[in-house]
């Protein structure tokens, strides 16, 4: 199964939960989509052993050619070419990398050339075989990057995807395709606002999904109505824990600080297989 581990917010435990999801598991892939932040890496600790760019396409304007003939400029979605009388501008952050306007430049103008945006690294976490991606500073585009990093999915083991929080275009591009989604909240009014649009966001997407209520005693009982009323199953509830928050900010996972709660993450798998194949 490729299980992707989503939050509507940041701060809810979703790490935590990828993490420990695949330390249960064993032998298996965990894949950090948080290219923006990765940071999986603090508590596996993995040995690197491979390092590859990941790059995007951008517009060569060959200036001898172009004509100002606009078309190029006309047909962006996204204003990433603006032609004056005299040469034409690109502005690689606004540009997608989709080639249309080296497709359709009447004078063969336009040719595309690379531009490094980040990088993906892989790896070994003992059992757990981990890649992750790291977007560069100032780039805007995340997407070409969570891309390279699931291209890591392998079809003989588990998957674990840490998915950016919120419910933006990284986001979608790092549930799309999964078995299962499990999103990670908390019973308070902020995490129950954002997990109705991550809630919406998966649905959108056709991929089966299920919660985990972190700090799941403190807050209100308004999430868990939520779930009944919108027939969104709770498949792990974890309680709030001082020793679990300072393993956390000492880079420990949970399973290893506190053995105790490995029945909880096993019990976790073990729910999510039952909740995709129904």
């Amino acid at each position: 199964m490729v299980i992707a581990v989503a939050s509507g917010k940041g701060g809810t435990g979703k790490t935590t939960v990828a993490v420990n999801l695949a330390l249960a598991l064993g032998k298996c892939r965990y894949l950090d989509c948080d290219v923006e932040e990765p940071n999986g890496h603090i508590f596996l600790k993995p040995e690197m052993k491979s390092s590859e760019p990941v790059n995007k396409l951008v517009p060569k304007v060959d200036e001898s050619k172009c004509n100002q003939c606009h078309e190029c400029s006309r047909a962006c979605a996204y204003n990433a070419l603006a032609v004056l009388p005299d040469r034409v501008l690109v502005f690689p952050e606004l540009c997608h990398g989709c080639g249309l306007c080296t497709w359709l430049c009447p004078q063969h103008a336009i040719s595309e050339q690379a531009l490094e945006i980040g990088v993906v690294e892989a790896g070994d976490a003992g059992e757990v075989e981990f890649a992750h991606g790291r977007l560069n500073i100032g780039e805007p585009m995340a997407v070409p990057v969570i891309r390279a990093v699931k291209q890591h999915i392998s079809n003989g083991k588990d998957v674990i995807l840490d998915v950016p929080p919120g419910t933006s275009c990284p986001v979608v591009q790092s549930v799309l395709g999964s078995d299962f989604c499990l999103l990670v909240t908390e019973p308070t009014p902020f995490g129950l606002h954002d997990l109705k649009l991550a809630v919406q966001t998966v649905r959108k997407l056709g991929v089966k999904l299920g919660v985990v209520l972190n700090r799941a005693d403190i807050g209100d009982e308004e999430t868990e109505r939520y779930c009944r009323e919108e027939n969104v199953p709770i498949l792990a509830r974890i309680p709030y824990d001082r020793d679990v928050a300072e393993a956390y900010s000492r880079g420990i996972p949970v399973i290893k600080a506190r053995p105790g709660y490995l029945p909880v993450f096993l019990q976790l798998c073990e729910s999510i297989s039952r909740a995709a194949s129904q």
